[in-house]
């Protein structure tokens, strides 16, 4: 034979190897995961369908090699193939967390610039007419800007007292534009200060009452922030008396983002609940585990 067929018959042999250790490592991958009872079915079906038909001997050798792998190495390699799979798993959640950061992050960028631009027209607009009021928006700006930068940073961690800063600067800002039309309460005990909580969620849930509550209300209301140990879990309510709204409708983008935040972050051991009080307005809980790491 010529060079030329040489290497046909080399490759003919490479392939037909590599189509032999790649069907042998599967057959190996399925008997470490598959159960005693189905590959003893299995092997009863081999004989059934291929000792009629002059292959007794490979199946003989299905079962005895099938029973061999299993008890030599069936429990390492299924241990191997368990810990594989988890480490995946985890890869893939690590990427979509990443993921949802980014796209959280990218919200944030189309937001806070809208906020803060309304803000500083505001500011324009009082120097000449209200200094003094323009001066408190100033410095309550100041202070959102000093609460909200740390955060900013954040990988989805934070602290609930940090949070609640934010919310506070946030409405001080609220109340100077709707002046005698917004009132505010907070109630944080002490305690629950340095309690974790995911960064900007609390501010989603107040900027929602606020916009969707509140501002389209002639008389405006009142907001309330309350946060509350339960149990072994952590409690943060937003309650307003605005309008109120459908609880039949699907989420907005802020309350679908929490609900995905939460769910990537906790599990199924978080929870967004929100409700519409017989007396009017909407009350939104956040329900976590409770930290102080």
């Amino acid at each position: 034979m010529n060079n030329t067929e040489n290497n046909k018959v080399l490759s003919f042999t490479l392939d037909v190897f590599h189509t032999i250790r790649e069907l042998w490592w599967r057959f190996v991958d399925w008997v470490a995961v598959v159960s005693w009872p189905v590959l003893f079915i299995a092997c009863v079906l081999g004989f059934v369908l291929l000792g009629p038909i002059g292959f007794g001997n490979v199946a003989a050798v299905f079962f005895w090699g099938s029973i061999a792998t299993k008890i030599l190495a069936g429990g390492k390699y299924k241990a191997e193939l368990q810990a594989k799979a988890a480490t995946t798993r985890a890869d893939v959640e690590a990427l979509e967390r990443r993921l949802l950061e980014a796209q959280m992050a990218a919200l944030q960028a189309q937001i806070e610039p809208h906020f803060l631009f309304n803000t500083l027209a505001l500011i324009g607009q009082l120097i000449e007419t209200n200094p003094a009021q323009a001066a408190n928006i100033h410095a309550a700006l100041i202070q959102y800007l000093r609460a909200a930068m740390p955060q900013m940073r954040e990988k989805g961690g934070g602290k609930l007292g940090q949070q609640v800063d934010l919310s506070r600067a946030y409405l001080k800002i609220m109340q100077a534009r709707m002046g005698d039309r917004l009132s505010v309460s907070v109630d944080l005990p002490e305690e629950l200060n340095y309690a974790a909580f995911p960064s900007m969620m609390l501010q989603t849930l107040v900027e929602n009452a606020i916009k969707h509550g509140l501002e389209p209300k002639l008389t405006g209301g009142y907001i309330a922030i309350r946060a509350m140990k339960l149990e072994q879990d952590l409690l943060v309510e937003v309650r307003d008396n605005g309008i109120g709204f459908d609880l039949h409708a699907d989420d907005g983008i802020g309350l679908s983002n929490i609900r995905e935040r939460l769910k990537m972050l906790y599990g199924s051991k978080a929870q967004l609940i929100v409700e519409a009080p017989a007396d009017g307005g909407a009350r939104v809980s956040i329900r976590l585990p409770y930290s102080d790491k």
